[in-house]
């Protein structure tokens, strides 16, 4: 590997973990900010909808952007917003403040998503070999490290503000170093403001919707279901989605070496196949530890999915591939926003148990349409 590939996979690499790590860095804030502002969780729920608002917003505006002016302003305007708007969530002292500040957060988030995608393809394309696994991974990973510091640095006593400005530091510092090594991605001269995804765009996006949809529904609905069914109690029924999550992070690290022997149509096929048979364990177990099995090859099954959607929208010809990319993460957002959601309002009418097999059922996409996501590039 070339001096200046090695450095542009750095960069992006930071770019993702930095990503990871500030949004995970919100998550032990919330029972803090539910606290100080004396809310319910209706309340809340209003308030964590603006961060996502947020986000699916931001990221309508930076897909043309990114196609104008390239993905490294996008990732170090999103990374910095991300890492200052980070304090004010630890001390917005109103419900107006808080919202607004969530709504900013969530759309530099948006930003910094569009753009290290955008360089993440254009850094796979020039090496020549399958890296979008891996760099989700290290989303994951940032996410891990992030609500992990974040948690013991509030356990050590010290005041939440105090905590998430150490959290900001690490995020510009490792933006530095990042901002030097990222590289030039493709522009055009005149981009609309606003465009809906056509063609095999529209498939993909699809697809990206229902592969989020699956992983939230994990993290949002996967411990009650657990604890209903009498599987484990309510204080250990988190431990599904720790597995999940696990196998999810591990998948996506080896994930490029199975990309690069299986093609990315054997592996979107294989892999939504055995998290279809992950969703079916998990629903058909009588005991934890199966059901904890299912748990497991959800991950394994999903966890290269959406690497293998984002490099396609990078390969496809029927629209700028910032543009494209943008439309696949908007839509992907939107089903792990309002999915889970969903899967509430069916689950009051046939059951939480019959909400996750009409899930099953629309996974089963997934593999079905492995063919067509990937008939730009797939290794057959």
């Amino acid at each position: 590997m070339s001096q200046s590939g090695a450095a542009s996979h750095l960069a992006t690499r930071l770019a993702f973990l930095v990503s990871g790590f500030g949004l995970a860095c919100w998550a032990p804030l919330v029972p803090l900010a539910k606290e100080r502002l004396m809310i319910d969780d209706a309340a809340l729920g209003l308030l964590l909808l603006c961060l996502g608002l947020g986000s699916i917003g931001a990221m309508q505006l930076a897909g043309p952007l990114t196609s104008k002016f390239g993905a490294r302003p996008a990732i170090l305007v999103g990374g910095v917003g991300q890492s200052l708007l980070l304090p004010l969530l630890a001390f917005a002292p109103t419900v107006p403040t808080m919202a607004v500040a969530l709504l900013l957060f969530g759309g530099f988030l948006g930003v910094i998503e569009v753009g290290m995608n955008v360089h993440a393809v254009e850094v796979e394309k020039r090496a020549g070999r399958p890296l979008m696994s891996s760099f989700h991974g290290l989303f994951s990973v940032g996410g891990f490290i992030g609500s992990t510091l974040l948690t013991i640095v509030l356990s050590s006593k010290v005041s939440p503000v105090a905590g998430a400005i150490v959290a900001s530091a690490l995020m510009i510092a490792a933006l530095a170093i990042a901002s030097p090594r990222l590289i030039a991605t493709p522009q055009a001269s005149e981009v609309p403001l606003f465009v809906l995804p056509r063609g095999i765009v529209v498939v993909l996006a699809g697809l990206a919707a229902i592969t989020f949809l699956a992983e939230g529904a994990m993290l949002d609905w996967g411990a009650l279901l657990l604890s209903g069914k009498g599987l484990l109690p309510v204080t250990q029924a988190g431990l599904g989605y720790s597995v999940f999550a696990v196998a999810m992070t591990v998948g996506r690290l080896t994930g490029d070496a199975v990309v690069a022997r299986l093609g990315d149509r054997r592996t979107m096929a294989w892999g939504g196949l055995l998290a279809v048979i992950g969703y079916a364990v998990m629903l058909t177990a009588s005991v934890a530890p199966l059901a904890l099995l299912g748990f497991l090859l959800i991950g394994f099954g999903a966890s290269n999915t959406v690497p293998v959607l984002f490099r396609q929208a990078g390969a496809q010809t029927v629209m700028p591939s910032g543009l494209a990319i943008a439309a696949v993460t908007t839509v992907g957002y939107a089903g792990i926003l309002a999915g889970p959601a969903g899967i509430g309002f069916v689950a009051q009418g046939i059951g939480l148990n019959g909400a996750f097999w009409l899930l099953t059922v629309l996974l089963c996409l997934v593999p079905l349409c492995a063919r067509a996501a990937t008939s730009s590039r797939a290794k057959q």
